[in-house]
């Protein structure tokens, strides 16, 4: 973790691609404390924030690619057995948190890999799922990589903002406290839509029936 703590100190491509990397495998990088102050050292001129966001993403294609091939390849109950064990508690990995990216995947289908990446706790488990279900693997990797970029856009825009109004030794406090309002708009903005789908759904499905009828 000394290592990773040093990455986060001094933030540059090879560091953000490395540390996104690890945030879209299982170890707990959250990338709202990499992209944001990247991208608020960009808004000094101390970096390019399209760069950024592009490190980010190829990145987090290269973690999810790991976690997908590996869920792909080993199985259900290895998987399993190492959300369960001390390696994977220390990665603040459960069978709980796998069932629910499961459940998830299972909910939404192929598209989960997109939004999935917008939803706290999933998004770094999605890959799993989809490996386990045999996902078409360049399907995979174009959801994954609009979802990451999407995200990861969201997050640059918000160290952009937080540079014109936060000292910097103030702006770890505040990703804190505008990534859960961001978390809260997402998750919200998920449901309506998932809610429209079912609506629409069921309207389709009644349509049907009357027209058979």
């Amino acid at each position: 973790m000394n290592i990773i703590s040093t990455l986060l100190n001094n933030l540059n491509y090879p560091a953000i691609f490395f540390l996104m990397l690890l945030e879209s495998t299982v170890v707990p990088v959250p990338s709202e404390f990499v992209v944001t102050p990247a991208a608020y050292h960009a808004a000094a001129g101390q970096l390019d924030v399209v760069l950024i966001i592009l490190f980010a993403t190829l990145g987090a294609d290269v973690g999810a690619s790991i976690n997908y091939f590996v869920a792909k390849y080993v199985g259900r109950p290895v998987v399993y057995r190492f959300a369960n064990s001390r390696l994977g508690h220390l990665c603040l990995l459960n069978q709980e948190k796998v069932e629910r990216s499961e459940r998830y995947f299972d909910e939404h289908g192929v598209a989960a890999t997109l939004t999935g990446r917008f939803v706290p706790v999933i998004r770094h488990l999605i890959s799993i799922p989809a490996g386990l279900a045999q996902m078409n693997y360049g399907k995979f990797l174009l959801f994954t990589t609009i979802g990451a970029g999407g995200w990861h856009t969201v997050l640059a825009a918000l160290g952009w903002y937080l540079h014109a109004i936060v000292p910097e030794e103030q702006l770890n406090d505040k990703i804190g406290e505008y990534a859960e309002y961001i978390k809260l708009v997402i998750v919200g903005l998920l449901a309506v839509g998932a809610a429209y789908l079912i609506i629409k759904h069921i309207f389709k499905k009644k349509t049907v029936k009357h027209e058979t009828n």
